[in-house]
């Protein structure tokens, strides 16, 4: 049997693992890139909520997001008298890695903005929100767009994890899959595949701007 075999079988049971990944998945780069962000900016504002941001940033990379998606399932959930799906206990745990990646790759950007910029802007005599619109955010857009990009496709290969708390999402099925076919080699070929699909392009086009953007500033 075949990979190809193997997906045309088991179609129906790989296309739900693959809605409950994604669902996952947009749940979690929703979460960390608005809340992160939000974070970012108002940490590089205010020197209080930066130490507390950098404290919380250095405990949850200690770590390892399976011990913390584990504690978060079991032990948390003991202690509180409470009864999470683990589809959600899964996107609190990998959400809030998220938030505090994305708070980390804003807060040095807006940090370290050219404030000659904005001293030139002003003397043009742009207004505030024509400096925000037109020259700040498309240029911390640009600097931090590829290394969010980067950072969601880690935070997509995490998902991963909460098939160890009975998700059902790729990963999972494929495992399930592979107990009643026993074809390792192909099933898991089609997973490598899945996510090749999906996190080659995004890794390409960050590498791409990342490129674009170091060129334009040697020019500049």
């Amino acid at each position: 049997m075949s990979t190809l075999d193997i997906i045309i079988k088991y179609r129906e049971g790989l296309v739900g693992g693959l809605l409950v990944t994604l669902q996952l998945c947009l749940l979690v780069w929703a979460t960390g890139i608005v809340v992160g962000g939000a974070l970012g900016y108002f940490t590089a504002h205010s020197p209080i909520t930066r130490w507390l941001a950098r404290f919380f940033s250095f405990l949850l990379c200690s770590i390892p997001i399976l011990v913390l998606l584990f504690w978060l399932h079991y032990p948390a959930q003991s202690l509180l008298g409470i009864v999470v799906p683990p589809f959600w206990t899964a996107v609190i745990a990998i959400s809030l890695i998220n938030i505090f990646t994305v708070a980390d790759i804003v807060r040095p950007v807006i940090q370290q903005f050219p404030t000659q910029y904005l001293t030139a802007a002003r003397v043009y005599g742009l207004s505030s929100r024509s400096i925000l619109t037109q020259i700040q955010l498309p240029l911390i857009l640009r600097q931090i767009t590829p290394p969010l990009l980067i950072s969601q496709v880690t935070m997509l290969q995490a998902t991963l994890f909460a098939s160890l708390i009975s998700v059902d999402e790729i990963f999972r099925v494929a495992q399930q899959i592979n107990a009643e076919a026993y074809r390792p080699v192909q099933i898991y070929t089609a997973l490598a595949l899945f996510f090749i699909f999906i996190c080659l392009p995004l890794n390409a086009f960050a590498f791409w701007l990342q490129q674009r953007s170091a060129h334009d500033l040697s020019e500049s």
